[in-house]
């Protein structure tokens, strides 16, 4: 097997003549940045656009930036946006049609627009997230086209993690700290420095047009142990038992009740997750009636017509709603892909206006499981 690049190393300027020959060639960066008091993602022109010197306090419905001493580029923890946002866009028009003057109906195909982009600072656990959505949208019988057109001309540039936030779990969700494979570029920030390693031959290409040096030893040691230490740090963990089979036992659990008096059912959870796929149809037309579209816009489990049959809902309460998406992220997910849904970025704790924690809720219903005299633990 023929070894990959060596590692090197970027400093501040090469990481801005990086975004620059990105640029170039006629990508469009997408990166985080400071907007609105938090970390958003938005087109970058210059790597100096980057979050430096800003941290995150994160909490159950709580999210906070704040000022750091170190001048860190990717200290931070995920935030209210995910790269679905770009990939899997909130709303796409479908197709139009129009009545021509002599009454007919003419229709007209919506082109999805598919950018080239480049993302810039991709975690590790949203780089899993991509790798789930590649599996949802393009890995079965009924490909969603506009998405795989978007991913293929994507180029991946992961941030691993050295700094978890009190949300995080992903160590427990199956994943960790260090990037997988998958990305092109992976930069790992040490001392106002970027560790770079190659994933790609378009990644040794674009590494070779801006300026660097070779990492040394030290440098790869300490970046190496900065990311071990991640994993030991993070904030928050899903119990140690086969999920899975875990939530498949739970469906008569007593705690859905607990969590459905806390749960406003606004679907903000399913919003802010980066593998939440769902998405529903609606028809518009002007006042005329001569002009019609479908637009494909993101749904939720928890909105009550979602599940809406002749006659009413399946899902009518809060509590039958909040166990569907729990139970699918983390069990039946797997019926249907082969893996969880769940990358453990815990966005969804942050931004639960109700501070609802999944890992909390999972774990209480382990507890009622395994309680003694259970009618699930005997």
């Amino acid at each position: 097997m023929t070894a990959g690049p060596a590692p090197a190393v970027l400093d501040r300027n090469g990481l801005n003549a990086l975004v620059a020959a990105l640029v170039a060639r006629g990508r469009t960066v997408i990166g985080p940045t400071v907007a609105d008091g938090a970390i958003v993602l938005a087109e970058l022109t210059s790597a100096d656009a980057l979050p430096y010197g800003w941290g995150v306090e994160l909490d159950a419905g709580r999210y906070r930036l704040v000022r750091r001493a170190d001048g860190a580029a990717f200290a931070h923890s995920a935030g209210p946006q995910s790269w679905k946002n770009f990939l899997h866009p909130a709303r796409e028009r479908l197709w139009s049609a129009d009545r021509t003057p002599e009454g007919a109906l003419s229709y007209t195909s919506e082109e999805p627009q598919a950018p080239s982009y480049a993302f810039l600072g991709v975690r590790p656990c949203d780089l899993r997230a991509i790798a789930i959505q590649d599996r949802v949208l393009t890995g079965g019988r009924y490909e969603d086209t506009g998405y795989g057109k978007r991913r293929s001309k994507v180029f991946l540039i992961a941030a691993e993690c050295t700094e978890p936030g009190a949300t995080c779990f992903c160590v427990s969700a199956g994943g960790g700290p260090a990037a997988d494979p998958g990305y092109d570029l992976a930069l790992t920030e040490v001392d106002g420095r970027f560790l770079v390693r190659v994933g790609s031959e378009e990644g040794a290409e674009l590494l070779d047009e801006v300026p660097h040096s070779a990492a040394d030893a030290a440098t790869q040691d300490t970046a190496r142990a900065a990311v071990d230490a991640a994993r030991d740090r993070m904030g928050r963990a899903l119990p140690p038992v086969d999920l899975r089979t875990l939530l498949g036992a739970s469906a008569s659990a007593d705690r859905w009740n607990d969590v459905a008096d806390r749960c406003l059912t606004c679907g903000n959870c399913t919003m802010v997750c980066p593998t939440c796929f769902c998405t529903t149809t609606e028809e518009v037309t002007d006042l005329t009636g001569d002009h019609a579209e479908r637009w494909q816009r993101w749904d939720s489990c928890f909105d009550l017509d979602f599940s809406y049959l002749h006659g009413g809902p399946v899902r009518s309460s809060a509590r039958s709603r909040y166990r569907q998406w729990l139970t699918h992220k983390l069990s039946t997910w797997h019926d249907q892909f082969g893996t969880s849904g769940c990358v453990g970025c815990g966005r969804c704790i942050a931004w639960c206006p109700a501070g609802i924690d999944i890992t909390e809720e999972v774990a209480a219903l382990n507890t009622e499981h395994t309680a003694p005299g259970t009618e699930t633990a005997r």
